[in-house]
């Protein structure tokens, strides 16, 4: 499903994961106070902006209740980051990611409203990019070949069915490696496991038809 992303600070992560959110198919639109961060990569998008982020006005502009995802990968201004995510917020952001350097601005992101924190950088943009791209992706480990390992939970249907009876292999073009309950880990399940309600799968496959199965659940 195509989302609505703002990505607001157009740095080494920001720019990696706004391409990243645009080469999988999502509107993009990316904002930075700066010029030339700007200048650098508009031409890459059909919405880049120059403005100040940390205005209310400015944002209130931008109609933030129509984006799915908004993510802010300010690095060093830690005022300028509680100031945007308690703005978006107030103006009814639905999701908010905002980058921390350590656990003492991660509190006080989450105190001004951060649904999620990034300990991230650019070498770690496609994997963030990746798990907001589909539905319910709760971890993501790229593997070559376009193959990677998901965490996803079960379809609701497949409750007190079984691997075996479901043909999940031929169905969804996926292999299932691992199920997890809760703490509770169980490799190499046997093709007769009966799935149980709160059961997330482990999964190897390529990421297209991934996010496929992972849309139904």
């Amino acid at each position: 499903m195509k989302k609505s992303v703002l990505v607001i600070g157009i740095g080494r992560l920001g720019s990696h994961l706004a391409e990243k959110m645009q080469d999988l198919g999502h509107d993009v639109m990316v904002l930075d106070s700066k010029e030339e961060s700007i200048r650098r990569i508009a031409s890459h998008f059909s919405d880049a902006r120059i403005a100040d982020f940390t205005s209310e006005d400015v944002l209130r502009t931008l109609d933030i209740p129509s984006f799915d995802l908004c993510f802010i990968t300010v690095g060093d201004d830690l005022e300028a980051s509680m100031i945007t995510t308690y703005t978006l917020k107030k103006l009814g952001a639905k999701y908010v990611a905002a980058r921390a350097r350590d656990d003492v601005q991660c509190e006080l992101l989450k105190k001004v409203g951060a649904d999620e924190i990034i300990y991230a950088d650019g070498e770690v943009a496609d994997k963030l990019a990746i798990r907001h791209n589909g539905n319910n992706i709760f971890d993501y480990v790229a593997l070559a070949g376009g193959y990677a390992i998901f965490e996803v939970p079960i379809i609701k249907e497949w409750k007190g069915k079984t691997i075996a009876e479901l043909d999940v292999r031929k169905k969804y073009k996926i292999n299932i490696i691992a199920i997890k309950n809760g703490n509770s880990i169980n490799p190499s399940p046997m093709p007769d496991y009966c799935f149980r309600e709160d059961d997330h799968i482990f999964v190897l496959g390529q990421s297209r038809d991934v996010f496929k199965m992972s849309s139904k659940t």
